[in-house]
């Protein structure tokens, strides 16, 4: 047992010092971070005041972007509504023209001279370019009489024809004899 009780003794001097030293270390480590933590919390409450005092400020100015932004959006809805107008109109008239394009492409052509510069042709003779224009009463029969050619002739030179709907001003093409 003197062998036991001779290596406690001599280990029991060192332990406490480490102890001692372990101790000192610690309360020197929290004494800086006492400090440490004292000058973060002045850092922060400068920031927490600077930040504060700037909040209203920011407040106004992201009210007055807001509102900037709201009324450029109206603008340009109402700017975009007024130019989809116009080209609404615009298609209306353009169609309209149209219309009246195709109807007046549905009348006979005008034939050259006459009362202010150009009349209707003559409807009931033979056109010099070998057509016939359709005068009120004709059918194919009457016209192939007229003609002295056959109802078939006249359906075949014009390809399409519908005997039952040839009207006055019609041209169609008389066949040679």
């Amino acid at each position: 047992m003197d062998t036991l009780s001779r290596d406690s003794n001599s280990s029991g001097s060192v332990l406490p010092l480490v102890g001692v030293i372990a101790g000192g270390l610690a309360l020197v480590l929290s004494i800086v971070a006492l400090v440490k933590l004292s000058t973060l919390q002045k850092t922060v409450g400068e920031h927490t005041e600077a930040i504060s005092s700037k909040l209203p400020a920011l407040e106004a100015s992201v009210s007055a972007a807001s509102a900037k932004a709201e009324t450029d959006i109206k603008g340009l809805r109402t700017g975009i509504q007024t130019a989809l107008d116009q080209v609404g109109n615009e298609i209306g008239t353009i169609n309209a023209k149209l219309t009246k394009m195709e109807e007046a492409m549905k009348k006979p052509a005008p034939a050259p001279g006459g009362k202010g510069g150009a009349a209707a042709a003559p409807t009931g003779v033979l056109n010099a370019d070998g057509t016939y224009t359709v005068a009120s009463g004709d059918s194919l029969s009457k016209i192939a009489r007229k003609f002295g050619v056959k109802v078939d002739a006249i359906e075949a030179e014009n390809p399409g024809l519908d005997p039952t709907k040839i009207g006055v001003g019609k041209k169609i093409r008389i066949p040679k004899k």
